[in-house]
């Protein structure tokens, strides 16, 4: 994260700006258009295949099935789900700004592609991925950076973020469990660039309060020490001349330069007037 936190400081136009709002409108294009399809063959030249990459060059189903809603048939659900993953995304962008953001998704992507193509070459398995585990693993890191933002439950029910997540959650265990091997690894494996943006808030999250609060406490009272150390061993800045005195020892003095002597001399505030002028 270091690594990738410095280059998006270094190259701040990296990225697609507002990338969601277009895989919002690409996903409601889709749809539409495949309402309209009803032979099906529109969304069928859209979704992950990778037999069909390899062995027919479709490469463009690499990206298309970004465009893929989750649920063609129900157009109201769709939307609202549309909807929901979009402001999601563009509000963890405002939050991470534009080049953290595209990486986040750009790499859930690579690793559910990644995950595609080997189980095809490994097992002969045409697995049809889709974003649904993409748009899942956003929905948990903006669950982990606003946990008690609140959520109208069929715009009627507020519910706490944190508490949908939760539920989510179970939904993905299971999913684990019941699919068999290896497509129960799909989850896992979209969700990583979660884990590896997210990882240390979720563990600070599920931390107990107090061992997060003495951990702080000693951690507090070891750095006060470690500064009032440092405050004292430090080398001073201004030394009167006269006396000795320093800024160091000395705090509460006022120590100026005298312009009448040759060069730069200090003296505190008991002989900036009463001392021998220096010269050449």
């Amino acid at each position: 994260m270091r690594v990738i936190d410095r280059f998006c400081y270094k190259h701040p136009r990296f990225g697609i700006p507002n990338l969601m709002l277009f895989v919002a409108v690409g996903n409601a294009v889709v749809l539409l258009f495949g309402l309209m399809d009803t032979t099906g063959k529109l969304v069928n030249y859209l979704t992950f295949d990778p037999m069909l990459i390899f062995t027919q060059g479709q490469v463009w189903r690499l990206l298309t099935f970004l465009l893929v809603p989750e649920n063609n048939g129900n157009i109201i659900f769709t939307a609202i789900t549309v909807y929901l993953y979009y402001f999601i995304g563009s509000t963890l962008e405002r939050q991470w700004g534009t080049p953290k953001f595209n990486f986040y998704y750009i790499s859930g992507v690579i690793f559910t592609i990644i995950y595609g193509v080997a189980v095809w070459l490994i097992s002969g398995w045409n697995v049809s991925v889709s974003t649904m585990y993409i748009n899942l693993s956003m929905f948990f890191s903006f669950a982990t950076l606003w946990p008690d933002m609140r959520l109208l439950l069929f715009f009627i029910i507020p519910v706490k973020i944190k508490w949908l997540a939760l539920v989510n959650a179970v939904f993905f265990v299971i999913g684990i469990i019941v699919e068999p091997f290896p497509l129960n690894l799909l989850p896992i494996v979209a969700i990583l660039n979660y884990l590896m943006f997210c990882g240390g808030d979720l563990w600070r999250v599920f931390q107990p309060y107090k061992a997060r609060n003495s951990g702080n406490a000693v951690n507090f009272r070891r750095a006060a020490r470690k500064v009032k150390q440092q405050q004292k061993n430090a080398a001073y800045t201004r030394k009167c001349a006269v006396c000795g005195r320093t800024d160091t020892d000395h705090p509460e003095l006022t120590f100026r330069y005298c312009s009448r002597c040759a060069g730069y001399h200090c003296f505190c505030e008991d002989h900036i007037g009463n001392h021998v002028h220096f010269t050449e």
